[in-house]
């Protein structure tokens, strides 16, 4: 069918979640409730509007109609389709209160705004200070959604984005319409945490993990969704795990910078020169110390990724402009194991996620990078 090949054709990467669900639309078998999960910046969103849009179009002969319900879906217009988001909680509400019924006028325009950015680009991460929970009212606001008598669509799609973020409360009051989905009513979530949520939530779900975007699918969105120069765009994907937001967030901090930055916390760090370490660390935590040394370290991991390519003789690196760091480090340590310094790191990064202490982490940081050219081979 022409529809559902513009859909495959329109999504970039995750071929297989593709396949499967043009086999659903092909079959008209369709699950009731679709999950949807895989880490930050993939589009597990602008997947879930578009089977929205693809499976109200299958079959519309009228022309006219058939563009009226794609941008209606498109621009996220209730009552065609319903997308939750986490919304920050106003003074005085309860869970009684409707999700943006104490909203002030510059809340409510800040949401507006949001969302024709998102509308505008469908990779685009929502920025809604202290959205930190999908309200139960949110939830709730479901049954006033399908209360509305609207024959005009086949099926009524029900997006829950960044669903993990429900409380308990919430998830009970969503499981209900789970437990007696009605007729023609899809629901999907998306989530890079689905073990947040309730096992009774995900028993009833078709679950589809997606998976990383490839260096070139992450190319292209930066170039056509961001505007991005193509050969910046092409250095920053390998850096970014498969993440268009890890990409845009490295984009952001100034990412030619940011790689000489860290070449050079990692010549000062190897060489014990910890002042001008710790200097060159803290010129890049800015106003977001936690997040920007999270960039650092995918940086650092990456460099250390390199050198295990550099010594089995790949020709894909992504330092090459900094080839002689690998090579001098190499001939100084060839049997210096580095899987330590990846554990470490790893584990760092999960500590930044739980502490408030970041410069003692910046400093753990400088003296573990110091200790692998100190540690005793294997």
């Amino acid at each position: 069918m022409t529809e559902i090949n513009q859909f495959l054709k329109e999504i970039y990467g995750h071929s297989k979640a593709k396949n499967l669900l043009s086999g659903f639309l092909t079959s008209g078998k369709i699950p009731h409730a679709l999950l949807f999960s895989g880490i930050n910046g993939i589009g597990k969103d602008h997947l879930a509007v578009r089977f929205a849009q693809t499976i109200n179009s299958i079959g519309i002969k009228d022309s006219a109609a058939f563009n009226v319900i794609n941008s209606k879906i498109n621009n996220l217009e209730e009552p065609y389709i319903k997308y939750i988001i986490p919304l920050p909680r106003s003074k005085n509400e309860t869970d009684e209160t409707g999700p943006t019924e104490k909203f002030t006028e510059d809340e409510i325009e800040l949401l507006r705004e949001e969302l024709q950015k998102k509308i505008k680009n469908p990779y685009y991460k929502f920025i809604l200070p202290k959205a930190n929970n999908i309200k139960i009212s949110s939830i709730r606001d479901i049954k006033k959604f399908l209360s509305f008598d609207f024959s005009e669509l086949k099926y009524r799609l029900i997006i829950i984005s960044d669903a993990h973020l429900m409380n308990e409360e919430a998830q009970n009051a969503l499981l209900k319409n789970l437990e007696e989905p009605p007729a023609n009513v899809i629901f999907i979530l998306t989530t890079a945490q689905p073990s947040m949520l309730q096992e009774t939530i995900l028993s009833r779900c078709w679950r589809i993990n997606l998976e990383p975007l490839s260096n070139e699918d992450l190319a292209s969105v930066l170039t056509e969704h961001f505007k991005m120069d193509e050969k910046l765009a092409e250095s920053i994907a390998p850096f970014a795990g498969g993440s268009v937001q890890t990409a845009v967030k490295l984009y952001e901090m100034d990412f030619i910078n940011l790689r000489e930055k860290t070449i050079s916390i990692l010549r000062n760090s190897f060489g014990r020169k910890f002042h001008t370490a710790f200097e060159e660390l803290n010129s890049l935590l800015a106003d977001e110390p936690a997040e920007n040394l999270q960039m650092i370290i995918k940086m650092i991991v990456t460099w250390i990724n390199d050198l295990n390519r550099y010594r089995f003789n790949s020709n894909t690196l992504f330092y090459k402009d900094h080839l002689e760091t690998l090579q001098k480090f190499h001939q100084k340590f060839p049997d210096r194991e580095l899987n330590d310094a990846s554990f470490m790191l790893d584990n760092l990064s999960t500590l930044i996620k739980k502490s408030i202490y970041i410069n003692l982490l910046t400093s753990n940081l400088v003296f573990q990078l110091s200790n692998i050219v100190t540690a005793k081979s294997a």
